[in-house]
């Protein structure tokens, strides 16, 4: 059997780069309940991989024993990476984390991303619950947050990012973000010296979504611009912080 691609410390500079930061959301935004109770949305793909190893890895260092729960919803097609349960759940079980199996009913005539992510997101907040858990992390990073604050703005005139953390009040369930201050292309590298990178998008429907647009808007931007993707995400934050005080 081959190695599991497990990341763990001690790190290298980037692993210790990303889990700062990782914990200064989970510190600044308060992200974590009381319970220590806590499901990762697992795709399986570099995001969510990445999340899974740093919270592990911040698990009873700082921060109480976490007990980490990994839902992954599996079917024909499905939003990320298309892993196989027989890949994702030995790792989990390698980490001492619950694996929770979920199947979505996207087919190639009924795929969209509207439907699939709401069925996606339901399937994962159903699973939280039934083991207890009500805050769910999700693996959306900074660049994630910046596409969807111009994809807002550009479609609807609303200046609004991902927020590091949404209560669902229809749900019962709160939404983080703890990888919201770092950077697609430093969880690239770490995926990369891990030997998690190889796992890619196999969404037919995301190949050609308007994020895939955006993803490449920003790219030209950047060549005017170089500190475009920090500057928009320092602005979101510091739009939403004050959004959230207003309330």
């Amino acid at each position: 059997m081959s190695t599991l691609p497990i990341a763990k410390p001690p790190w290298t500079t980037l692993g210790k780069k990303l889990e700062s930061m990782c914990r200064k959301a989970l510190y600044q935004f308060n992200l974590l309940d009381e319970s220590g109770k806590i499901a990762v949305a697992l795709s399986g793909g570099k995001d969510s991989l990445a999340l899974l190893y740093l919270l592990k890895a911040i698990s009873g260092r700082g921060f109480p024993v976490l007990d980490i729960h990994a839902i992954h919803v599996s079917g024909e097609f499905s939003c990320g990476a298309s892993v196989s349960e027989q890949f994702l759940r030995p790792i989990c079980e390698a980490l001492g984390v619950n694996f929770i199996l979920k199947s979505s009913t996207q087919t190639r005539e009924n795929l969209a991303c509207y439907s699939c992510s709401r069925e996606r997101r339901k399937l994962i907040f159903e699973a939280a619950k039934e083991v207890g858990v009500q805050t769910i992390a999700f693996g959306h990073h900074r660049d994630d947050s910046i596409e969807t604050l111009l994809l807002n703005l550009l479609h609807k005139a609303e200046f609004a990012a991902n927020l590091p953390k949404v209560t669902m009040h229809d749900y019962g369930v709160t939404i983080i973000r703890p990888l919201i201050f770092i950077s697609e292309k430093d969880i690239t590298s770490f995926a990369k010296l891990h030997g998690f990178a190889r796992i890619t998008c196999q969404c037919p429907v995301g190949q050609v979504s308007m994020r895939k647009k955006v993803k490449d808007l920003l790219k030209s931007v950047e060549e005017l611009f170089p500190n475009t993707r920090e500057n928009l995400s320092q602005a979101s934050l510091q739009y939403g912080s004050t959004k959230a005080m207003q309330k």
